[in-house]
């Protein structure tokens, strides 16, 4: 029995519960990250329900010119009569890309709010420019195939109908273009578009195309062009850009950004022209087009510091911050004699752990800084209050305190060097263990604890 109460009382057994109780919150800790993670899926179902409603994320393809053309073939049949010839008509598409394209977009952002949630959408205007040649016929079609240029027809596709509020203006070889809503089969995946008749003559047909467009979340474009030439500008401070090609050239500011593409034909996979339908294009069938969206690029319009994706990276240090307090408190129990009971552990730790939830509820409602700030502040206080009662004088519970002002300084500082954060993580955490290890190098790990001497109810003990 007495064998028994050794055991208990010693410092390692007491070490041992102190790790049970750690790996305890190991439950909560994963329940707040399921918390997070739930939220974070609310919030892109209301994005997704906001992005519906105004145009989508907006991605536009072209404009390409579509003519139809026919192929007629000599089938020669033998009967009782003897050799008898036909002549069969299979009709098809060929398709051109502009020899120039010039696209300039200007857009302005605001914030969509619906209850606590929010997403990024724009308006502006999208200007297409450039030129046809006419020169392409005679390269693409073979003897016994008839294009009729005089009613071909301009498409762009949409990724939405709704992403285009309207078409401001639009010219082909300086005429007027009525579009109408349809891609026509442009492209396989997209959800809409318009297309207009635009009779091609000989030579060069230019065209100038202006749409009003509205999205959200993302612009995207496809290099159709021979040579494409893409400048986007917005008020938005935080762009991201994505997709086949980065721009060549880039400005940023506080009070939004440019850029500029530069992209050749020789460096995608669209061809000048391809024929769908017929004999001679089954291989651009609309079963199996060519893949536009592999060569697409753009920009992100995302929120600079997404809340909940902050609030996942701050929950994985959690073990970390219960671990700190419980190493404070035994370390002080140890030099001031001073018996802690396990549950008083177990309160200290849950009021870290309350911490996470403190943080995720107010960056919902306020900024992440804001939050962080409120949320640590009252468990450093909580904690600081809390070790007065534990360790008997207000000096010794100011230390405890500033430890934790420490910790929670060095968290909020990893979260916000997100390129920094595993040295800074690793780095504190060796730093952790090592003074740890300095200020327990000596001592006997299975020895019972001496019989705590009273501490007055002053500041003047010291370690």
């Amino acid at each position: 029995m007495n064998g028994i109460r050794a055991i208990s009382g010693s410092r390692g057994f007491k070490v041992f519960l102190l790790l049970v109780l750690v790996l305890l919150f190991l439950i909560p800790t994963g329940m707040i990250r399921n918390i997070i993670w739930e939220r974070k899926i609310r919030s892109m179902e209301v994005e997704e329900e906001i992005l519906r409603s105004w145009g989508e994320e907006f991605v536009i393809q072209g404009p390409l010119l579509r003519i139809p053309c026919v192929e007629r073939k000599e089938i020669k049949t033998r009967t009782d009569k003897g050799e008898e010839t036909k002549i069969q008509e299979t009709a098809f598409y060929l398709w051109t890309v502009p020899k120039e394209l010039l696209g300039r977009t200007e857009l302005g952002t605001e914030i969509k709010r619906r209850g606590i949630f929010s997403v990024p959408l724009f308006t502006g205007t999208v200007r297409l420019s450039g030129s046809f040649d006419s020169a392409v016929l005679e390269k693409e079609l073979l003897p016994g195939q008839t294009a009729f240029p005089e009613k071909a027809e301009l498409v762009i596709t949409l990724s939405s109908q709704r992403g285009i509020r309207g078409v401001t203006a639009a010219a082909w070889n300086a005429g007027a273009l009525e579009f109408l809503p349809g891609d026509l089969g442009f492209a396989a995946g997209q959800a809409g578009g318009i297309h207009a008749a635009a009779p091609q003559k000989q030579g060069i047909n230019s065209f100038d195309i202006v749409l009003a467009a509205q999205g959200g979340k993302s612009l995207g474009m496809v290099p159709v062009g021979e040579d494409s030439v893409f400048e986007v500008s917005a008020d938005w401070p935080a762009p991201s850009f994505k997709g086949a090609y980065l721009p060549v050239s880039h400005n940023l500011s506080e009070s939004g950004f440019s850029a500029r593409w530069e992209i050749s034909h020789l460096s995608r996979n669209i061809p000048l022209a391809w024929k769908e339908g017929g004999t001679t294009g089954a291989e651009n069938s609309p079963g199996n087009r060519i893949s536009f969206g592999a060569n697409s690029f753009g920009v992100d319009f995302f929120k600079a510091l997404d809340q909940y994706d902050v609030n996942t990276r701050a929950v994985k240090y959690a073990l970390l911050f219960i671990v700190i307090p419980f190493l404070s408190f035994f370390l002080f129990e140890i030099f001031l004699r001073r018996n802690i009971h396990p549950v008083q552990y177990l309160l200290a730790g849950l009021g870290n752990a309350v911490f996470y939830l403190l943080l995720l509820s107010f960056s919902e409602h306020i900024n992440f800084g804001a939050a962080y700030l409120v949320s640590a502040a009252s468990v450093i206080a909580l904690t600081t209050f809390y070790s007065r009662s534990l360790l008997g004088a207000w000096g010794k519970s100011w230390i405890m305190g500033f430890i934790m002002l420490l910790c929670y300084s060095f968290l909020y500082f990893t979260l916000q060097s997100e390129d920094w954060a595993l040295l800074a993580g690793s780095v504190g955490t060796f730093s952790m263990v090592a003074l740890v290890m300095f200020l327990t190098r000596k001592l006997d790990w299975g020895m019972k604890p001496a019989v705590p001497a009273p501490i007055p109810d002053d500041d003047s003990v010291s370690l």
